[in-house]
């Protein structure tokens, strides 16, 4: 939870933090999203655990992708409207303005102004 708070976070770290969703997937989910939104960053789990649920997909991992998903629906229902980075506040304007046109889907979604992907994570296998 103090990564995803993080104001500036270095890409490695934040790269991994898909990883640690799909490692733990197991973990205590109900404090975490408490969490996440008591520092209003459900939109950030929010799509650490959609790019975590994707790999486990991928990855043929029923349990984890359901007990992922599960959680990324627990966190739709809280989704913010307010544009925010991924641990990367400070980005310039034209990398926002870039990112804004540019961003996936899933990030756009969660009002996240990022270009990670789960295919491009570079840990994304257990």
């Amino acid at each position: 939870m103090t990564a995803l708070n993080a104001a500036n976070l270095d890409d490695r770290v934040t790269e991994g933090l898909p990883w640690l969703a799909l490692a733990y997937a197991d973990m205590d989910w109900d404090w975490a999203v408490q969490n996440a939104k008591l520092l209003d960053r459900q939109n950030r789990l929010g799509f650490v655990v959609t790019l975590a649920s994707q790999v486990a997909s991928k990855s043929a991992d029923s349990h984890r992708s359901g007990r992922l998903r599960e959680y990324a629906e627990v966190l739709e229902r809280s989704r913010l409207v307010k544009e925010d980075t991924l641990c990367h506040d400070a980005l310039t304007e034209a990398e926002r303005k870039w990112l804004r046109t540019n961003r996936p889907a899933t990030a756009a979604h969660w009002n996240l102004l990022t270009d990670m992907q789960a295919e491009n994570l570079p840990h994304a296998t257990l």
